[in-house]
């Protein structure tokens, strides 16, 4: 499974986590987590799990998924629930890799993307045999 992580900045993440999980659990099951305390929570869709775990600054958003495309849809459903319930804060949403498996997602406002190596780079360095 591929796991990818978002730490957003507020100062409500308990408030948040809340509403996200009563409005999407509307369509999908929602289910508690092992070892976290309400309002933390599950949402359970047909190509992956999204966990929502509220912090004392952070709300963490956690989207699990078998391949890179229900990952990438995991990480647009709960990304983009919360940026619009968090609009007049301005919570931006940024994915990044848990296991180092996962592809990240789209980079939130303002976030590096991979550096260009430019034209004729290689991935391997040059052979020194001779």
């Amino acid at each position: 499974m591929l796991v990818s992580v978002a730490v957003v900045d507020t100062d409500a993440p308990a408030r948040y986590a809340k509403q996200l999980l009563s409005h999407l659990g509307r369509k999908v099951a929602v289910e508690p987590v092992p070892g976290q305390p309400e309002p933390a929570g599950r949402l359970v869709f047909a190509y992956g799990f999204g966990d929502v775990l509220p912090g004392a600054a952070a709300l963490e958003l956690r989207a699990t998924a078998a391949d890179n495309e229900a990952l990438a849809r995991v990480q647009d459903v709960l990304a983009r629930h919360l940026v619009r319930f968090g609009a007049r804060r301005e919570l931006e949403v940024t994915w990044g890799s848990a296991t180092g498996d996962a592809e990240p997602g789209p980079p939130g406002p303002g976030a590096a993307g991979p550096a260009d190596p430019g034209p004729g780079a290689t991935a391997d360095p040059p052979s020194t045999a001779g």
